[in-house]
C-alpha cells in the first residue's frame, strides 16, 4: 500500500485496507517513509520488489512515485484517488473495496503504459539517469534566458528551439506539463514520444508526435541556466555541450483500469474536455 504523504484520510484507509486484506489471508503491508502507525510497514522498494500488488491511495503523483520504485519489475499498480486531480488514479474511494476485490481476483483490466528512458550525458560520462512515466522535461532555471535546444532524432538533425524549454513526453504524460504547454491529447493505449517546446519564439515551432521507436537527442547550445526534470522527482542543472537522451524503456507501468469509467469520461469530467 502507498498512501499519499501527510495526508490523514490516505493513512485511515491504509489501515483500513490491511484489516480487510488480512482478513482475507492477504498482506498488507504500508510504505514506510508514508509515517502510518498502528500498521505493518516497509521501505517502499522493499515493497514493490516482492508484491504482487500496488495499491496506491493518494493522487497522480502518488502513483508516479509508486510506478518509480518497481524498478525493473512490472507490478500491477490500482490506483484509488485521495487527492485533487485522480487522473491516473482511476478509482474513486467508495469503489476501493470493491475494485481491489477485483484486482484480487484478476478481473481487471490492464494498461500497459510506455516509460522513457533518460539519460544525462557529457561526452563519455553519463550525468543523470533514470526511467519515466510522464516526462523528461528541460526548463529554464531562475533568470535564465532563451534557450537554443538542438535536437537530434535518430542520430539526424531534427529542429533547434528556441524556446524556454522542452518536453519529452509519454501518451500518459501527455495529459501533464505537455497538455500545459499546448501539446496533443494522447490516448495511453498508443505507443509514442511527444516533443513539446515551452514558449517557443517562433509560430513554425509546433509539438511533434514521433513513432516510439525514436532515439531522441536534446543538446544546449546556449549559455543557459537550464534544468533537467524526470517525472517531476529527479534532476539536475544542465550545461551548455551537455545533452539529454532519450528513448523506449523496456519496461512498462501496468496500470489497472476502472471498468466503470472510460479515457474518454476521464478527460471529460477531469479535465473539462471538449465543454463548451
Amino acid at each position: 500500500l502507498i498512501p499519499r504523504l501527510a495526508r490523514e484520510a490516505a493513512a485511515d484507509l491504509a489501515r483500513e485496507m490491511v484489516r480487510w486484506l488480512e482478513a482475507r489471508g492477504h498482506t498488507g503491508v504500508v510504505e514506510e517513509e508514508a509515517g502510518v502507525p498502528g500498521a505493518p510497514s516497509a521501505p517502499g522498494c522493499e515493497i514493490a520488489a516482492r508484491a504482487d500488488l500496488l495499491v496506491v491511495l493518494g493522487g497522480d503523483g502518488t502513483l508516479i512515485h509508486a510506478a518509480g520504485l518497481c524498478d525493473n519489475r512490472e507490478v500491477p499498480i490500482l490506483g484509488v484517488n485521495m487527492g485533487a486531480l485522480g487522473f491516473l488514479t482511476e478509482v474513486p474511494r467508495e469503489r476501493a473495496f470493491p475494485l481491489l476485490e477485483k484486482a484480487l481476483n484478476g478481473e481487471l483490466p490492464i494498461s500497459r503504459r510506455l516509460m522513457l528512458d533518460v539519460e544525462v550525458r557529457y561526452r563519455d560520462q553519463v550525468l543523470l539517469s533514470g526511467t519515466v512515466l510522464n516526462d523528461a522535461v528541460v526548463s529554464k532555471n531562475a533568470l535564465s534566458r532563451l534557450a537554443t535546444l538542438e535536437v537530434m532524432i535518430d542520430s539526424r538533425p531534427a529542429t533547434t528551439y528556441e524556446a524556454d524549454g522542452l518536453i519529452v513526453a509519454t501518451p500518459t504524460g501527455s495529459t501533464a506539463y505537455s497538455l500545459s504547454a499546448a501539446g496533443p491529447i494522447v490516448v495511453p493505449a498508443l505507443d509514442a514520444v511527444l516533443l513539446t517546446p515551452i514558449c517557443p519564439h517562433a509560430l513554425t515551432q509546433r509539438p511533434l508526435v514521433l513513432t516510439p521507436s525514436s532515439v531522441v537527442r536534446v543538446r544546449l547550445g546556449s549559455p543557459s541556466e537550464m534544468f533537467v526534470t524526470l517525472d517531476g522527482a529527479r534532476g539536475r542543472p544542465l550545461e551548455i555541450g551537455q545533452e539529454v537522451w532519450i528513448q523506449r524503456s523496456n519496461r512498462r507501468t501496468l496500470i489497472l483500469r476502472n471498468p466503470e469509467v472510460d479515457h474518454f469520461t476521464i478527460l471529460r469530467e477531469k479535465l473539462r474536455w471538449g465543454t463548451r
